[in-house]
């Protein structure tokens, strides 16, 4: 997720722009998500009187936020990259702050599966059981002889 293409200066004259809505259809948010994100510090609309003019920048921008959240990371996660190359202007230095949260990111996913796995594995153990004590019985709805509980 190279983030400096969003960090540039905003919209200048003559330059394609968009309405709150055209984005919101787009890229399948609500308008109040919209907001959200400004509220956020994540996009600067430029404003023609009351009315919100979202330039290029912006729509790059939407991209990342929604690709950050689709790799898991938080919203302050993904201003702190784009303020990086605001700050610096330095493609490198945003590169070297993302590639630790990557790491991070990948560590708690690969965590997660073996966790996943391990609870796979016991449920197929316990269904296993299951069949086999219902081969067991005698007819099938008929209460275990024993009153102890399955496993």
């Amino acid at each position: 997720m190279s983030v400096a293409t969003a960090a540039g200066p905003p919209a200048s004259p003559g330059a394609a722009v968009f309405t709150i809505s055209e984005l919101a259809r787009e890229f399948a948010l609500t308008t109040r998500a919209i907001r959200f994100y400004e509220d956020e510090g994540l996009l600067l609309p430029q404003r023609r009187g009351r009315v919100r003019v979202y330039g290029e920048r912006e729509r790059v921008r939407i991209k990342l936020i929604l690709r950050g959240k689709r790799i898991g990371l938080a919203l302050s996660e993904i201003r702190e990259l784009f303020d990086i190359y605001a700050l610096t202007g330095d493609e490198a230095a945003q590169l070297s702050k993302f590639l630790p949260m990557l790491a991070e990111r990948r560590a708690m996913l690969l965590q997660q599966r073996e966790d996943i796995d391990a609870v796979l594995f016991e449920i197929a153990g316990l269904e296993r059981d299951c069949r086999r004590r219902l081969s067991g019985s005698t007819g099938a709805g008929r209460k275990p002889t024993t009153n102890r509980p399955p496993g």
